[in-house]
């Protein structure tokens, strides 16, 4: 089973850098959408069975408008392709969603770090921010200054732009020095600079970092190459993952219904609670406390570190 996905309106197709389109997207009755928080995403479904997760960056309290963000990537699968040479204004196009799996957390005080498209998702959280009185500051980069979206949007007293044609690379050192227990850090852009603010902040105490990624984490082999049992608490049923089988997949043999959708881990649609057993997490969400907890996977990528799971199934 995948995704439950409703009919949405193209009513804006805007270019806002080089590369990257905004659209705007409504119910065609004009009615009310979901609401939502910053942080999350929408899935696009396009042409061909192509799903796309892009971040919820207009304003959260228009109830019937959502804003999403579109790169151009010419190496990726013609998702992005699709967007920008074929949507057009007044075109229908499938969503699902939205969810959130990169929340705006409670703090005094917020560093938000973005690499290029990376600023769609702390678009909302900055307004957030401001909303409630917090203390925040952007360090934003990007190829070069005409690349980096909705700079316009942006308050030049709270964010530093940093294009690296004319920067270098992002400095780091100099914005997380070192960690202070009223301050969170988000940060989205591509790997590089999520492992160089992960690097950076390594040995903080858990829940100061929050990141979000766009594409998977790259992993080695996993942690066990034999099959393990999967039972299903709620039906008594169970089945074996065979190597090479996602337990989405063999779920889906057994004939029971999971949410899905990247099949990637990056978008948070098929998570499921571990009862017993401990899960060798592959995705690209949970962080090393939710990890540690042991008390969900995400079932399209990750796997098992013992010989049986309980799933809440």
């Amino acid at each position: 089973m995948t995704m439950t996905t409703a009919e949405l309106l193209v009513t804006e197709k805007t270019p806002v850098a080089q590369g990257v389109v905004a659209l705007t997207l409504a119910r065609p009755d004009g009615g009310r959408l979901p609401d939502w928080a910053p942080g999350a995403h929408l899935d696009l479904v396009l042409p061909g069975g192509l799903v796309r997760q892009y971040s919820l960056c207009g304003d959260r309290w228009d109830a019937r408008a959502y804003r999403i963000a579109v790169l151009r990537e010419p190496g990726g699968r013609g998702g992005s392709a699709f967007v920008h040479d074929r949507l057009r204004v007044g075109d229908e196009v499938a969503i699902g969603g939205p969810r959130n799996n990169f929340p705006l957390v409670p703090a005094r005080r917020y560093v938000f770090v973005a690499g290029g498209i990376g600023i769609t998702p702390l678009l909302p959280m900055i307004r957030q921010a401001g909303l409630l009185g917090a203390d925040w500051r952007l360090l934003y980069g990007g190829r070069t200054r005409g690349s980096m979206a909705f700079l316009d949007e942006l308050p030049a007293d709270r964010v530093v732009a940093r294009p690296q044609d004319e920067f270098g690379l992002l400095d780091l050192d100099s914005w997380l020095p070192e960690p202070a227990p009223d301050t969170k850090v988000y940060c989205c852009g591509p790997e590089p600079l999520l492992a160089a603010v992960e690097a950076r902040c390594a040995g903080w105490p858990a829940g100061l970092l929050r990141t979000e990624r766009f594409v998977p984490k790259q992993l080695g082999a996993p942690a066990r190459a034999e099959p393990f049992e999967v039972e299903l608490a709620r039906s008594g049923r169970s089945t074996t993952v065979h190597p090479g089988q996602s337990v989405l997949d063999a779920l889906g043999d057994l004939g029971v219904p999971v949410l899905s959708s990247c099949r990637q881990g990056t978008c948070g649609t098929c998570e499921t609670g571990v009862l017993a057993g401990e899960p060798e997490h592959r995705d690209s969400l949970l962080d090393d406390a939710e990890r540690a907890a042991g008390d969900c996977m995400f079932v399209c990528v990750s796997r098992s570190r013992t010989d049986r799971l309980v799933l809440d199934l």
